[in-house]
């Protein structure tokens, strides 16, 4: 059985700027001091006896709690996750622990050139969030009563939302009255945030050290996507960047010219973005954004190969096939839209959804992200501005080539 746990008690809902990496700590401090066991060792040791796997993970807006166990054991792991989540007992010696581990983890990240990427594209476009380095500020400033008042406010019974697959045959109501006897207050479902998003000029983060360059693009659109529109746009990235035969990975990789670049949607809950991420030689950069330009102006103006549509859809037909083989896969695939947008798509609505994928539809939708007159542009490298500059204008992403 997989169960997820999630609360909207992300980064975001931090009470004041100076602690905004308290969500992160309560994060770790989840699985530590209970009404059952007095540490985190003696909680692990009885939570995994059987093989049973635990984790979570923090964003801007989410604090998710996870498990996944054998079948026989399930009803005393789901009873394990909910002293753990509804009778924590914060203390100070866990509390100075959990913030070195977060400190550690995000210096880590430092030496990461993809993590430093991503805050400042968001920043870059307006999204009130701040980079790593001010994340790393805060963590000092995290009390134990700053934590308790975190927990209280956003652990609630309204502001929780949870995903259980597995065997639920005559578990069902079991299950919902367990879940309805979790001594959690019950509080109010936050809402998302809204930020006010814009264009921004390409940015260089310089490292000395950065032998190549990681880049990372975006284009965004201030609505969110409906299930048709996601899967079009999830074809149009398989034909792009997904797998060696792909429009330009494949390409490039044909010519020597990258090891590996990414291209995916973010669907939220106020707007939606077309990402694109990699790293690349600074010899053969100027050669890649050509080919990526000129990959997508085929794609606006509508010049999609009908064989190329038809593989996109045969791979996601066989994805599809494939993708409900286990509790976890069947949990993460509801997971992105029932947690970000509250939205469900049946699994078995998903081969309707292909069928339906258009080469007119896929145009349409980049062509919106395109002209949405919001993007940004961000490279972590040693080399100068300028030529991030020349790079970002392959794509229209400077004033000079509007």
């Amino acid at each position: 059985m997989n169960v997820k746990i999630l609360f909207r008690a992300g980064m975001r809902y931090a009470k004041r700027p100076e602690v905004y990496e308290i969500a992160h700590v309560v994060e770790h401090l989840a699985f530590g001091a209970n009404a059952k066991f007095s540490n985190e060792q003696d909680f692990e040791a009885d939570f995994t006896k059987n093989g049973a796997y635990h984790n979570a993970w923090t964003s801007d807006f989410s604090v998710c709690y996870e498990s996944e166990c054998a079948n026989f054991e399930w009803e005393r792991i789901l009873a394990l996750q909910q002293i753990a989540i509804s009778q924590p007992r914060f203390n100070e010696a866990e509390l100075k622990s959990e913030k070195g581990n977060v400190k550690a983890e995000l210096t880590g990240y430092m030496n990461d050139y993809a993590r430093l990427l991503w805050p400042r594209l968001q920043q870059m476009v307006g999204e009130n969030v701040p980079d790593l380095q001010e994340r790393l500020k805060t963590i000092n400033n995290i009390q134990l009563k700053d934590i308790r008042e975190h927990y209280r406010r956003t652990h609630t019974a309204k502001n929780m939302r949870f995903i259980i697959a597995g065997n639920l045959h005559r578990r069902k109501h079991k299950i919902i009255k367990l879940l309805n006897h979790w001594d959690l207050k019950p509080g109010e479902r936050f809402e998302i945030p809204q930020d006010e998003l814009h264009s921004a000029a390409p940015v260089l983060i310089r490292r000395k050290d950065a032998s190549n360059i990681t880049f990372a693009f975006s284009w965004l659109v201030p609505r969110r996507l409906d299930p048709s529109e996601v899967y079009a746009m999830n074809c149009l990235n398989h034909i792009l960047t997904g797998t060696m035969s792909s429009r330009i990975l494949g390409q490039a990789r044909k010519n020597g010219l990258v090891y590996g670049i990414c291209s995916d949607l973010s669907n939220s809950w106020h707007n939606a973005s077309w990402d694109f991420d990699g790293e690349v030689n600074t010899e053969s950069a100027e050669d890649l954004f050509a080919l990526i330009r000129q990959e997508l102006e085929r794609i606006l103006s509508g010049k999609i190969d009908d064989s190329d549509i038809v593989a996109a859809k045969s791979y996601a037909t066989g994805r599809y096939e494939m993708g409900a083989q286990t509790v976890g896969q069947i949990s993460d695939y509801y997971a992105d839209g029932y947690f970000t947008n509250e939205s469900l798509t049946k699994y078995d609505r998903m081969p309707a959804l292909i069928h339906k994928i258009t080469k007119e539809g896929m145009v349409k939708l980049a062509q919106e992200f395109f002209h949405s007159n919001i993007h940004a542009f961000a490279a972590v490298s040693s080399i100068d501005k300028a030529t991030i500059n020349r790079l970002a204008a392959q794509l229209s992403f400077s004033e000079e080539q509007k």
